[in-house]
């Protein structure tokens, strides 16, 4: 262990800092398509009884208009928010009828392109820039990218924490300072080793054929419908994925806030010229927002990200700079197939103690030599972290992945005890000894359960994924919500549909202006 690790678990445990601990927040966001009882695409609007997309802070829409996206609020216990998110399943699927949530990151039956609904919002002028932005999507990514789902994990440590270290190592500058460079110091750590998550979680080593529509590829065929690679964790996370040249070329630096928030906003100000070419109108109509790079900062697809709590309307980027960053977001991990959540506790308790060691272990400034590094062995992991013996590169020399997992655990197991000093259950510890066993025995990892099931099946990854979205919709169905829950999700749904309507109906000036406001962040 590094000297600044050690000093940081030793100053968190003293008696007067370890209720720390309980005190920051976590949140989960889980995307999941809404199916047919054949398991293709629901072409259906955005159920109304679950209120209104644009307003509805819990249940709401990503890229797709059949994508559905469950956001819990910021909990100090993974546990309770994960209560949260069982509460927003059970309350849906007893609203859906006849359709399904998709167990499945990578989406099987898609129609044709055309076919594919974008998100709508309303007729208000930030429901119809939501919707604007998806459009441009669309143009530049394509539909189908657009029906891709993942899991979001959002951690903070206590607003305490950061004073309490700051003033044990006598750092200079404001807190905010402070607190902003240790996040992104947590982030620089998580590319170094986020290949082990993938390894450990990733659950997408296939994908259906006509999700590629044509493209070209090298992965093997298991069936007519699907294509995969022997040892591959996450395709999703793969070139395969959400990506494009314009962002291939965008490698913002996690050296510090100033050079992350710069690289951003050039992104978002820099015209590219094939997106040039298609103009931001198309027969009197909007279809992006803008020409540039990155239409809005969020549009860069990052496995994790510096964020702040912001209202609508306010540009990311700016809040920032003028406030730092107040929590950060994982967005690298699949779904996995065998939850009816996508996400379980285990997993959950796992994130914590990665993330609380990412924080507080020594994160050296990157160079470009390992900033390569960091994105060949993430490439390496997602394509085929299963393979034995394979090799990823740590500091210029190889090492396998097994041998460095193992390491990095045996580095994670004093944050997941810090952890669990403050629990009677040792439930870090037990996720830890749980991750582990998949190091020693990769069959029992996620993707490669995936696999084996097909094999001894002999099905399509579309079959396998059907049966196991009717088997989470039994489960959620057999545990209806309670009187209270329903009230809750009820309420919540019938103010946000009014909530919509007041911004329709009392909205002033053209959309044009107000897209041009936005585009010079005076909103």
């Amino acid at each position: 262990m590094t000297d600044q690790y050690t000093r940081r678990l030793a100053l968190l445990g003293q008696e007067q800092h370890r209720g720390l601990l309980d005190q920051g927040l976590r949140g989960i966001e889980r995307e999941t398509l809404r199916v047919d009882s054949n398991g293709r695409l629901a072409l259906t609007p955005h159920p109304r009884s679950l209120g209104a997309a644009l307003t509805q802070p819990q249940i709401t829409t990503d890229y797709s208009e059949s994508l559905l996206e469950f956001i819990t609020p910021a909990e100090h216990d993974i546990g309770t928010a994960l209560d949260k998110l069982d509460a927003i399943h059970r309350f849906v699927y007893s609203k859906l009828g006849d359709e399904l949530l998709w167990s499945q990151s990578m989406p099987a039956s898609l129609p044709a392109d055309q076919q594919i609904p974008i998100a709508w919002y309303g007729v208000s002028h930030i429901g119809m820039l939501k919707h604007v932005y998806r459009r441009g999507l669309a143009l530049r990514y394509g539909k189908r990218m657009q029906c891709i789902a993942g899991i979001h994990y959002n951690y903070s440590l206590a607003e305490g924490v950061w004073p309490a270290l700051q003033q044990d190592e006598g750092a200079v500058g404001t807190a905010t300072h402070f607190q902003s460079e240790n996040y992104i110091a947590l982030v620089r750590n998580f590319h170094r080793y986020s290949w082990l998550l993938m390894y450990l979680f990733g659950a997408s080593p296939a994908l259906s054929k006509c999700f590629l529509g044509g493209r070209d590829h090298r992965l093997d065929q298991l069936d007519k419908d699907t294509l995969y690679l022997p040892y591959a964790t996450s395709l999703r996370m793969s070139d395969l994925g959400y990506t494009s040249e314009a962002q291939a070329r965008l490698a913002p630096q996690f050296n510090s806030l100033d050079s992350y928030i710069k690289s951003l906003a050039r992104a978002v100000s820099q015209p590219y010229p094939p997106y040039a070419e298609i103009g931001t109108h198309r027969n009197g109509e909007w279809v992006q927002i803008n020409t540039n790079i990155l239409q809005i900062e969020n549009e860069y697809y990052s496995t994790i990200r510096p964020k702040r709590v912001i209202n609508t309307g306010e540009r990311p980027i700016q809040m920032l700079s003028a406030h730092g960053v107040q929590y950060i977001e994982v967005r690298c991990l699949d779904i996995n197939p065998f939850e009816p959540m996508g996400i379980n506790l285990e997993i959950s308790r796992f994130l914590d103690a990665f993330l609380l060691f990412c924080a507080l272990d020594d994160s050296p400034l990157t160079s470009d030599e390992e900033s390569l590094e960091n994105t060949e062995n993430f490439s390496r992991a997602v394509r085929e972290g299963r393979r034995p013996g394979l090799q990823l590169r740590h500091d210029g020399n190889p090492v396998s992945l097994q041998t460095w997992g193992s390491e990095l655990l045996q580095r994670i197991a004093p944050a997941a005890a810090l952890l669990d000093a403050q629990r009677s259950d040792g439930a870090h510890a037990v996720s830890l000894a749980q991750q582990q066993l998949k190091l020693k025995s990769p069959e029992l990892t996620p993707s490669a359960r995936v696999l084996a099931i097909l094999q001894k099946n002999k099905e399509s990854l579309a079959s396998f994924a059907l049966r196991q979205s009717k088997l989470h919709a039994a489960h959620f169905l057999a545990h209806p919500p309670t009187p209270e829950e329903r009230n809750y999700f009820s309420s919540m749904a019938a103010k946000s549909l009014s909530e919509q309507e007041n911004l329709e109906r009392s909205q002033t000036g053209s959309f044009d202006t107000f897209v041009a406001a936005y585009r010079a962040s005076a909103l």
